[in-house]
């Protein structure tokens, strides 16, 4: 299964881009073993609309564009479930096991994802209850790929 991240924002060239950059290369490494290939990072310009709500219309668009046809969607947002890292890991394997082709992990714009967009995702993850910039959260999704990859290859870096 190929596993990208598409992110409303661009990361500068930053100690947190580095950081990210470090946990998704870390996936790209042992994914394979385990059936999960990256895809990589695809960013996307946050929109210049007017209002917050032409601006999550016009990045969701654009993002629907850009996303494979039929990949299944996993929308990381505030409003998500918060769920265990090890719940996370057996997700993302139900999906591969099931001939899932294509994930992907959803970072929107400062104003958000617009509703009609996240419905379509299959999860809306949430990595806690604040709101956290976008560097740290690209840095989360890859931390999140690499401790799932590592709990289904059953790694010591998941001790709990």
């Amino acid at each position: 299964m190929r596993v990208g991240v598409h992110a409303v924002g661009r990361m500068k060239s930053s100690p947190e881009r580095d950081l990210a950059d470090r946990y998704l290369d870390r996936f790209a490494k042992l994914g394979p073993s385990l059936g999960l290939e990256f895809g990589g990072v695809e960013e996307h310009a946050e929109s210049r609309a007017a209002s917050a709500e032409l601006r999550r219309r016009d990045e969701a668009e654009r993002l629907a564009a850009r996303i494979p046809t039929g990949a299944t969607r996993i929308l990381l947002d505030e409003r998500g479930k918060n769920i265990k890292s090890h719940d996370f890991a057996l997700r993302v394997a139900a999906l591969r096991d099931a001939g899932t082709r294509n994930l992907v992990l959803v970072i929107g714009g400062p104003d958000g994802v617009d509703p009609a967009f996240s419905n379509t995702a299959e999860l809306v993850l949430s990595f806690g209850a604040q709101t956290w910039p976008h560097q740290l959260v690209r840095i989360l999704a890859g931390e999140q790929l690499y401790r799932a990859a590592t709990i289904l290859s059953g790694h010591p870096y998941h001790r709990a």
